[in-house]
């Protein structure tokens, strides 16, 4: 078992896709860090950082969970240091939490537009530079971001530039690390999905039911998380994964058992032309 005692560091692991991928390396005996901020449910998202916790420990791991904005240092410094204490180390790093906003220019607000900033772009960058230190000292030693290949078509700015910018400052982040860090075997790489996948944002923000429907579970990602992490690092380093590419290697080509709806439409998620 690879993932035996190894530490897994999840931003905005309480549900959804941050969730799924920690509860796949749980199974394997994995340590899960839960860093996020519900501590009380919503009733519109569901879970928080201790009921996810609580079922990456019944999946088979140990959990720890970290309350954790990430737009905030402190906060994030305190989260590596309680990892550190109670694992020992960190071997794997999802930059998982993100801010969404579908807005053009004229209708996104400052505040909004400085949310996005603050948790994709600064928390992401603040978080793997308090994680670098440890992953370091891993055998193998993963980063992995959820963000998009980069696509400068130009429909991909035109609707929502700002959050657009923000999710192509991930990707370029994750290539950057994996050219800054190879000299320390750490790998850096960057999944995304290829159609929509049935999460509260989903739901609750762009479609939902309907979208829902015509989507993926966030299990297609948990396990293409499981076989980036699975590959020596040296040898799996500055891709811009596309989650059915990623299983289409591993001979993994049906993919129904993923759909919400098996054998339905499914609509193409942002930035994949």
């Amino acid at each position: 078992m690879p993932f035996l005692n190894k530490t897994v560091f999840i931003t905005g692991g309480s549900r959804g896709i941050g969730k799924a991928i920690g509860l796949r390396l749980a199974k394997e005996g994995a340590n899960i860090v839960i860093a996020a901020k519900s501590i009380e449910e919503n009733p519109k998202l569901g879970g928080t950082i201790f009921s996810a916790a609580e079922e990456m420990e019944k999946a088979g791991g140990k959990a720890l969970a970290v309350q954790c904005d990430i737009r905030f240092e402190d906060q994030v410094q305190n989260a590596v240091n309680k990892t550190v204490e109670k694992f020992g180390g960190i071997d794997m790093l999802v930059n998982n939490a993100s801010a969404i906003s579908l807005s053009p220019t004229e209708k996104t607000e400052p505040k909004r537009f400085d949310l996005l900033y603050q948790i994709n772009v600064r928390g992401t960058f603040f978080v793997t530079k308090a994680c670098i230190p440890h992953l370091k000292k891993s055998s193998n030693a993963h980063i992995l971001t959820l963000s998009p290949p980069v696509n400068m078509n130009p429909k991909w700015f035109s609707k929502h530039l700002a959050y657009t910018l923000t999710k192509y400052n991930m990707s370029m982040m994750a290539m950057g690390w994996a050219e800054e860090l190879k000299n320390f075997n750490i790998a850096s790489n960057a999944l995304w999905p290829r159609t929509t996948i049935d999460t509260a944002a989903v739901r609750n923000l762009l479609g939902g039911e309907a979208l829902a429907n015509m989507s993926r579970t966030p299990e297609i990602l948990a396990d293409a998380a499981y076989y980036i992490f699975s590959k020596t690092a040296g040898n799996c380093s500055g891709n811009c994964f596309i989650d059915e590419t990623v299983l289409a290697q591993e001979g993994i080509t049906n993919l129904d058992k993923y759909a919400v709806i098996p054998g339905g439409q499914l609509y193409q998620d942002l930035f994949l032309d």
